[in-house]
């Protein structure tokens, strides 16, 4: 009687051990499923790359330092190099030119639709490079800015200052050989590049508050002293699609392709990043998104 009274103690006993094993093996499996990392995303776009803007460190990349063909997130350093002018006036007025008109024309490119004769102020510019992506805009801020007694030189001269701003921020596979992306067989960049470009023109509060604005109402002075608005409506789809999007900017191109440069926050913290070569416009959004969502949970 009482040897069986000491089994059924023992058999009790190793099964409170065992049981209590489970619940801690139990425990260690959840907290290491909890701590795990999530596994990188798939993306259409030939090239991507994510960083966290606050501490600059990587969070993804896909062949994010071959260099390629960037469309019109080009424009992002056009903006960084015109709102780096020393003693920039943004509300000084720029008579728009037949030649801007002209070369929208002989392009098929895309256009803030800028009236010649017109007076629209560069911050207004800022508007119609930034979001209707108007290559007009680009050439007419090229031409203020850039040194020199011809449209040619103060273009060139334009174009220098983006290139030496891209070797200010070191950077090794950055080229333009254009204001607004349609290149000359030169004009190139990399994710990690570009995304170091917006990193840094993200850092001036008018790019900020350009890039974010889904869009805008522009009141500017026509040839006769009149004056009339201008209607313009953002390119990148993000805005208002996707919690925290703050910018930044969209490109497109026979050989670009669909590229997108991007940028959130949430909950003070901000990832920035860049895909290239997307295959849709609704492919680069999404990517995007992709790679927001990964940056987040990094």
């Amino acid at each position: 009687m009482n040897t069986g009274i000491k089994g059924i103690r023992r058999a009790t006993a190793v099964t409170v051990t065992f049981t209590a094993g489970a619940v801690l093996v139990g425990g260690v499996f959840a907290s290491g499923a909890q701590a795990a990392t999530p596994a990188p995303p798939t993306i259409v776009a030939k090239g991507g790359f994510v960083m966290n803007n606050g501490t600059g460190s990587t969070l993804f990349t896909k062949a994010a330092d071959t260099r390629r063909s960037t469309g019109s997130t080009t424009k992002i350093m056009t903006a960084k190099v015109v709102l780096a002018q020393r003693g920039l006036n943004l509300d000084s007025k720029v008579t728009i030119q037949k030649a801007y008109s002209d070369y929208i024309v002989s392009k098929g490119a895309s256009s803030a639709r800028l009236i010649v004769g017109d007076k629209v102020t560069v911050r207004q510019l800022l508007y119609g490079l930034m979001l209707p992506s108007g290559c007009d805009a680009a050439y007419a801020l090229a031409d203020k800015f850039g040194s020199g007694s011809t449209r040619a030189a103060r273009v060139k001269s334009f174009i220098g200052k983006m290139n030496a701003a891209a070797k200010d921020l070191g950077l090794k596979n950055t080229h333009f050989d254009s204001f607004d992306g349609i290149g000359n067989g030169s004009n190139y960049s990399t994710p990690r590049d570009l995304t170091k470009i917006a990193s840094s023109a993200m850092k001036n509060s008018t790019f900020r508050t350009v890039v974010k604005t889904t869009s805008t109402k522009q009141k500017v002075t026509t040839k006769s002293g009149g004056y009339r608005y201008m209607n313009w409506t953002n390119t990148n789809k993000l805005l208002g699609s996707y919690s925290g999007a703050i910018g930044v900017k969209t490109g497109s191109g026979p050989e670009a392709k669909y590229c997108l440069v991007f940028a959130a926050t949430r909950n003070g913290k901000t990832v920035i990043g860049t895909v290239l070569a997307s295959t849709s416009e609704t492919n680069r959004t999404s990517d995007a998104k992709k790679l927001m969502d990964y940056g987040f949970k990094r």
